[in-house]
């Protein structure tokens, strides 16, 4: 009678741990490894631009006001999706992502697709009192974000960061291969000095979606 090796396995707790880690490991290497290659998913759609300094510190508002917690950055290719908020977001827009900010919960409606949508002047009124352009919304107002000024003191180093992070994901006819270049980091701290975290988290919506045409 031949041996249940699986029996054995499913009896034995640490082996049955061992082998659903290996099991794992293998299917997360056969699903994923394919998908670092393809020039799709590893490289940026010709439209992305680097985020200005003023949207960079926007970018850290939106992450630091938990605005990830009610608000998704990723349309999936469903019908009824792109109908309501635009093209499906696709791998080329997130290439330089660094933490990615798709989200998993929809409290409000999805924002990747949101630049550009509104005025300025509507996001402000949304941002300051939510319910004074959309009644039915169960938003928090964000009135400090008003009478907070930005020093840019650390605006340079999060350029500095980036070119870090994103080493090797630039366009291909990008010749210096760099997201900031000297003049622009240089001038980070003037950039955004004075402006207030309202003006830098609208200019930060309003970039969201607009390079993919």
């Amino acid at each position: 009678m031949s041996k249940n090796y699986h029996d054995f396995i499913e009896r034995n707790v640490g082996w049955l741990g061992i082998m659903t880690v290996v099991a794992i490991s293998f299917g997360t290497m056969v699903e994923i490894t394919p998908l670092m290659f393809l020039n799709e998913t590893t490289e940026p759609v010709d439209g992305l631009k680097p985020y200005s300094a003023l949207q960079l510190e926007g970018r850290d508002v939106f992450i630091r006001e938990g605005c990830t917690n009610c608000h998704s950055q990723m349309i999936r290719p469903f019908r009824h999706e792109v109908e309501r908020y635009g093209h499906y977001s696709v791998a080329g827009e997130s290439v330089w992502e660094h933490p990615f900010l798709w989200g998993s919960k929809r409290t409000g409606p999805d924002l990747a697709r949101v630049g550009g949508r509104y005025s300025d002047d509507w996001h402000y009124a949304h941002l300051m009192d939510p319910r004074s352009v959309v009644p039915q919304s169960n938003m928090p107002g964000y009135p400090w974000l008003d009478s907070t000024v930005l020093d840019g003191q650390l605006t340079a180093k999060k350029m500095e960061t980036f070119n870090v992070l994103t080493k090797g994901k630039m366009h291909k006819d990008d010749a210096d291969g760099v997201m900031y270049s000297a003049e622009e980091i240089a001038a980070a701290q003037e950039a955004v000095k004075g402006k207030t975290e309202m003006q830098a988290l609208i200019a930060y919506l309003q970039s969201l979606g607009t390079a993919l045409k």
